[in-house]
């Protein structure tokens, strides 16, 4: 499954738990929430929430968020951080309904590979018609004013550069790449 479907299976949650460590060791988790983190600028990891996507689709919330961020590790490597306005956006794609009328930035750091469709929401593999693009580093911005950036919304973009994921589609959003520091 890749990345952006697996982003789709997330849902918007409520609940707060916190992983348990014996003291001096270690949680068991610690290596996943460093990962889900690392999608993120340290500022706003520092205080996002960390949640795992469990089997079943369940979220279970590994460490408690003061900041409207959620992290998340998927695909077993690809971490991403978004904010809630994109989490509901992207409860909207996975349930096939209009997109909150909401502004919205998802952080994906370490990138997308092994990628996804430029132009197919829901696929799920790389096909000769789909338009496969694998990001690096990238930021997201959902709802209506990222449609008005002027990014081109060509099925092939250069994923180096700015330009529109899904164009045509209600679920069309900015994928913008960015520089990490050395």
């Amino acid at each position: 499954m890749n990345s952006h479907r697996l982003i789709l299976v997330v849902g918007v949650f409520v609940a707060f738990a916190t992983a348990n460590a014996l003291p001096g060791q270690a949680s068991p988790d610690s290596d996943y929430i460093a990962r889900a983190l690392s999608a993120a600028p340290p500022a706003v990891a520092s205080g996002a929430a960390v949640v795992r996507m469990e089997e079943d689709g369940s979220l279970t919330t590994l460490r408690k968020g003061s900041n409207g961020f959620t992290c998340l590790a998927f695909h077993p490597s690809v971490p991403m951080c978004a904010d809630a306005n994109s989490m509901e956006f992207m409860q909207a794609v996975m349930k096939h309904v209009p997109p909150p009328n909401k502004v919205g930035i998802a952080y994906m750091l370490q990138g997308d590979a092994p990628g996804g469709s430029n132009t197919d929401p829901y696929a799920t593999s790389k096909t000769a018609d789909n338009h496969w693009v694998v990001n690096g580093p990238h930021i997201m911005v959902f709802g209506p004013p990222a449609k008005t950036l002027g990014y081109p919304a060509t099925k092939d973009p250069d994923t180096t550069k700015p330009y529109m994921m899904w164009a045509g589609t209600p679920y069309e959003h900015a994928m913008i790449p960015v520089a990490l520091p050395q």
